[in-house]
């Protein structure tokens, strides 16, 4: 089924997975890590750390756009992460 007609499946935010990718030493990185980690400790969601260095596939699909933020496995942002967008993200 396409993403568009999934709109009105609706998971709870504890469901929910965010994943950053990114590489130590990186600015962008760790402020995208800090809004990762205030908006999943307040709607109860899971977050996790790849290290683009360390897998070799990661590395080849997104190494000029780190850092990468997936949401359940799926590129939502990249760069900058936007809190109120990825809020309504995990909420939706």
């Amino acid at each position: 089924m396409t993403p568009i007609f999934r709109r009105g499946e609706k998971k709870n935010p504890h469901e929910r997975v965010v994943t950053l990718i990114g590489k130590p030493g990186c600015h962008l990185c760790d402020d995208a890590q800090a809004v990762i980690e205030k908006v999943c400790a307040e709607v109860g969601a899971a977050w996790e750390k790849k290290d683009i260095t360390e897998d070799e596939e990661l590395y080849r699909r997104y190494w000029e756009q780190i850092p990468v933020v997936l949401v359940d496995g799926a590129q939502h942002d990249f760069w900058r992460v936007k809190e109120e967008r990825l809020r309504r993200a995990l909420t939706q």
